[in-house]
């Protein structure tokens, strides 16, 4: 096979080591490092010596990033690659055969890279995901905390619509310090819209709270404080964040008119995907790499049923909250796709269409600087009309329906 790279490297990536293999023609040099930023120095030293022209290493986990950083910083071309396409051979594997593998492929120019943004858009990544995970880890200790208060027979949940509120607090921390509530202390304890619930809230908190239980629930309103307090230190994050992103502003501003984005979503789309779309050569490419895709499962010339591909976690878990937003607003294409969908398909694989549809979208318009155009909610009976109205005939025909004049479709 022809040589894309006459001298180049690959290098198994480990926490505390890596191996490197120098290939310059049919020759090889194979040497191990430490993965410490001084030992990073001495490999990167090295390969400028030999004039390498470009780097291959595996994406394992984050400690591929040590490297990049260093290699980014010296000048060095580097790509990292997904550890599904340059799997070995089965049989004997150590990490010099590893390194070894690594390099002949990439020599050949049989490595695919992976997608790495610049190092001002990673930043802005592992902002944008802190920010997200805090938000998450609070809504699971508020999940913990409504199994425990089931498991104690409390069903405060039923009549207060958030656990968290100051009224419901309020009667957990009194319920928590062992009183007997009664209708007056409740109603001290409760805001004013609540008093109409007081009988039934009589009832819901009319529990079986054990020694060992209100000590669990004590942690668990504790951890939820502690994350609440986290996340109000958040806006100065967003005030950070925001700061990094003068340049994302006016694609933040044409993605906040797609329905269902608001401007932190906004913000955490462009975090992952950047400004530059030229990296994705479709909507297609780019719906793969965020996992939107559906996969390919085809055996005789028939296709079947697949699940979405693998991909950017962090872009698909947002664009599929901002669905199931978009989708509730009547009038939109968005409702209109998901209601045509979810009756043949069910709900899960029309909330993925919509973001797949939205993610299509948001693709074009930084790619051609557009705005967000509405397609409006009849967008799909704009096609097919005949074959749309003899269809309908044809289910009011088998109801039983006839006209005065009429003739049965065909």
């Amino acid at each position: 096979m022809d040589r894309l790279y006459e001298r180049c490297c690959g290098i198994d990536v480990h926490k505390k080591m890596i191996v490197a293999c120098f290939k310059c023609g049919k020759e090889q040099e194979i040497r191990e490092y430490g993965t410490t930023t001084a030992e990073l120095r001495e490999l990167t030293a090295w390969l400028l010596d030999g004039k390498c022209e470009m780097i291959a290493m595996e994406s394992t986990a984050s400690y591929w990033k040590p490297l990049y950083n260093i290699f980014e910083l010296s000048g060095l071309d580097a790509i990292v690659v997904n550890a599904r396409d340059m799997k070995a051979v089965p049989g004997r594997k150590t990490d010099v055969k590893d390194s070894e593998w690594i390099a002949d492929l990439l020599q050949h120019g049989l490595l695919k890279a992976s997608y790495v943004p610049d190092r001002e858009q990673r930043e802005l990544r592992e902002a944008s995901r802190y920010r997200k995970s805090l938000i998450e880890e609070r809504a699971r200790e508020l999940n913990r905390l409504q199994k425990m208060l089931e498991g104690a027979n409390i069903k405060l949940s039923s009549f207060a619509s958030n656990i968290n509120g100051k009224s419901s607090r309020r009667v957990l921390n009194a319920l928590l310090e062992g009183k007997k509530l009664d209708e007056e202390q409740l109603q001290d304890l409760l805001h004013g819209s609540m008093h109409k619930k007081i009988s039934d809230i009589m009832q819901a908190v009319d529990g079986i709270l054990t020694p060992l239980q209100k000590q669990l629930i004590r942690n668990i309103i504790d951890h939820i404080d502690d994350m609440s307090r986290r996340i109000e230190d958040i806006e100065d994050m967003d005030k950070l964040i925001s700061n990094y992103l003068g340049k994302y502003q006016k694609a933040i501003e044409q993605l906040d008119e797609i329905p269902g984005i608001g401007i932190q979503s906004a913000e955490t789309i462009l975090a992952e995907i950047g400004l530059d779309m030229t990296r994705f050569p479709s909507d297609a490419h780019i719906s793969s790499w965020a996992g939107l895709a559906p996969g390919n499962n085809e055996s005789a010339g028939k296709r079947r049923n697949s699940k979405t591909t693998k991909g950017n976690k962090t872009l698909k878990i947002t664009l599929i909250q901002c669905a199931k937003s978009a989708v509730k607003k009547e009038g939109t294409f968005f409702h209109a796709q998901y209601q045509r969908l979810v009756v043949r398909r069910g709900k899960n694989r029309a909330v993925v269409a919509v973001a797949h549809s939205m993610l299509i979208a948001i693709y074009h318009m930084l790619k051609e600087d557009k705005p967000y155009q509405e397609l409006g909610e009849d967008y799909y009976n704009q096609f097919n009309k005949e074959r749309k109205i003899n269809a309908y005939l044809k289910k009011l025909f088998a109801l039983g329906w006839r006209p005065e004049i009429a003739t049965q479709p065909t």
